[in-house]
Parts: C-alpha cells; structure tokens; sequence
C-alpha cells in the first residue's frame, strides 16, 4: 500500500497526449541535480518551490558524497543507495514508497533506467537530465523527454505549460 499524502495532485493535461496527476517528484542526485556533487545553481530554490506542489525523494549512489551536505535545510526525503543493483533500487522505490503513475522522475545514468521505466509505464511522467554530466542512451530511451540542465527540468513542473509546448501532439 502506498503512503497517503494531503497534497492535492500536480494536474497536467497535455491535448492530444494523455494527462498526468502528479505527487511525487523522485529525482537522482549526483549529475542530476548536481555537476561534480556540487547542487546547480537555481536547484535549491526550484525545489522549495516545488515541495509546496510536491513530494521530493533524492535517491543518490553520491558518487561525490556531498549529496547530505548539499542538499541539508531542503524540504525532501534524502535516499542514499547501498550496496550493488542502484538501478533494481531506485526502481523498486518509485513502485514500493510512491505510486509510480502519480511519479515524476528525473535520471540521467544507466541507474536511473529502470526507475524511468517504470514510472512512464505506469503513467507517469519521466524525464531525462544532462545537467552537463551528460545522459546515458539508456535513460534518454525509457524518459518522455530530454531536457539539458536541472534547473530547465524543474522550471517544466513549475510552469507546465512548458511541458505541453513539448509532449502535445
């Protein structure tokens, strides 16, 4: 059973492409929302904004281990990955902590695949980040989309408008 939240759900409806009733943003960290495990700038603003819309997991391998450090005072639930298998973890994490079709999530590594996967198969909205990392082909095939930067990838949930300039068909 998934968790109960008070929030009312993101509504996004894009014409021609279906519709999205959000309530969990789900993110990766480390060249995600960060470069070199230092937070981009812009990311902490855009995500108090979003925590008022949202609820934020950050599900990190923290590759830099800076990722507590950067992210301390923000309004999210901070996930440090343990042991081998992060992509079957993240995965298992949208599907066991949130509702997967009420997700949206954020990835740009071969770990985020599965993550990404399951949320769009379930109806969610998946978005792939090159935040200057770069992408890996994997997580750019199993995302609705790709955006370059952090900050352009939470500015979409903050104004969806955005986001049906680019998904309607």
């Amino acid at each position: 059973m998934h968790p109960q939240t008070m929030r009312q759900p993101l509504r996004i409806e894009v014409p021609g492409f279906g519709s999205f009733e959000l309530l969990w943003l789900v993110t990766d960290y480390t060249g995600t929302l960060s470069a070199g495990g230092e937070l981009s700038h812009g990311v902490a603003d855009r995500l108090q904004q979003l925590a008022q819309k949202l609820e934020i997991h950050v599900l990190t391998s923290d590759t830099f281990g800076t990722a507590a450090r950067q992210l301390h005072g923000l309004p999210l639930h901070l996930h440090h990955l343990q042991g081998s298998c992060h992509d079957g973890q993240k995965r298992e994490y949208v599907i066991r902590r949130c509702n997967p079709a009420q997700v949206v999530a954020l990835g740009n590594g071969n770990n985020d695949r599965l993550m990404l996967e399951a949320v769009r198969q379930s109806g969610g909205l998946a978005i792939a980040v090159d935040n200057g990392e770069g992408c890996a082909s994997s997580a750019i095939l199993a995302a609705h989309l790709l955006v370059h930067g952090a900050c352009e990838a939470l500015d979409l949930l903050l104004d969806p408008r955005r986001l049906i300039a680019t998904l309607r068909r």
